[in-house]
């Protein structure tokens, strides 16, 4: 038979599903950690189930969330450590739909690469598992899709879909936030997953800086700073709701404080934000000086070291703040709400 007669195979596409399977085998253990009451079914199947528990509501809402880890994959690729970036694909998802006040029950994942590597993706997963277990729900369900020409060899894109639950008398809107409130901040881990383009272009193109390059100001190398893990803030938050009236919450992501901020507030009004309220974090004036960045566009790109703003009245922001730290946290109170023609964030 000559080489016009070759017979293809799917593994001679690219696509290998004995890898596929294998990967299965290596996360299993990893996903079921994650399970919590109200799961039914085990890894494997062609969809997952979870059984709300409708007795501890009166009229329950579900609360989904979808996102992406962003260009900081690339800074995982650059530095071959995939151990992290999952626990940011859940972060990303779950903090948004907490600040409606919702409880994380139950994330899914999807995950293409390149060529599977069942090791790679198993260490991907364990960082999904990982992410999963801070925010108390249960990876239930995934996609590993195997697309060589797609992607290079060495790349792969994950993205995250999280679901959860809140009392409808209970979602946080916004609609009751009134001038004199107070912005309690919860710092952030770093990064996070914003601004990835504009921090590589400024430190790897611009200022010559590798993945391994050791920084006296980060003390550690930009790799592990940049890998830092998203904060997962459900831990922290979830034990507020009910005790504190909290009228609005955002999650700062890309944009920062400057965009994610108004959007929780009713019109009419604005957030004076006071600048001297809390360190920025050095990554972020490491960024600013080697890319020549005006301040106005850092804080509108980066979160400039606070991850999430919860609004409250200015008589429960200084208990709120104690109990964020005594549940193993910090919190600090950064501006306040108030009267304004347009929606938007005036710092001070």
């Amino acid at each position: 038979m000559d080489s016009g007669d070759k017979r293809l195979t799917y593994a001679s596409a690219g696509v290998d599903i004995e890898a596929g399977n294998r990967a299965v085998e290596l996360i299993r253990e990893s996903v079921r950690s994650t399970f919590r009451p109200g799961v039914l079914a085990d890894i494997g199947g062609f969809g997952g189930l979870f059984a709300l528990d409708v007795a501890r509501y009166r009229e329950p809402v579900l609360v989904s969330g979808t996102d992406g880890v962003g260009t900081k994959l690339r800074v995982a690729m650059m530095a071959g450590r995939h151990d992290t970036v999952g626990i940011d694909a859940v972060a990303m998802c779950v903090n948004d739909i907490l600040v409606q006040g919702a409880e994380p029950l139950f994330f899914l994942d999807y995950l293409a690469v390149g060529r599977l590597v069942p090791e790679k993706v198993a260490a991907i997963v364990a960082g999904v598992a990982e992410g999963c277990r801070r925010a108390g729900c249960a990876l239930i369900g995934g996609e590993t899709a195997e697309m060589p020409g797609f992607y290079r060899e060495d790349e792969y894109d994950i993205a995250g879909f999280a679901v959860g639950v809140v009392e409808r008398s209970g979602i946080i809107d916004g609609s009751g936030i009134r001038p004199g409130d107070a912005l309690v901040a919860i710092p952030s881990s770093g990064l996070h997953s914003n601004g990835f383009s504009l921090a590589r272009k400024a430190l790897f193109e611009t200022a010559g800086y590798g993945v391994d390059t050791y920084l006296d100001d980060l003390g550690r190398t930009l790799g592990d700073e940049l890998l830092e893990p998203t904060c997962i803030y459900a831990n922290l938050v979830l034990p507020l709701l009910g005790r504190y009236k909290i009228k609005g919450m955002a999650h700062i992501t890309g944009g920062g404080l400057t965009e994610n901020v108004p959007r929780v507030l009713p019109e009419g009004t604005a957030a004076a934000v006071d600048r001297k309220s809390w360190s920025v974090p050095p990554v972020f004036r490491l960024i600013q000086h080697a890319g020549k960045i005006e301040e106005a566009e850092m804080f509108r790109t980066f979160n400039m070291g606070v991850g999430m703003v919860l609004v409250t009245g200015p008589e429960e922001a200084d208990g709120m703040v104690r109990e964020i730290r005594d549940g193993g946290g910090r919190a600090a109170v950064i501006g306040e709400v108030i009267a304004y023609q347009e929606r938007r964030v005036v710092y001070r």
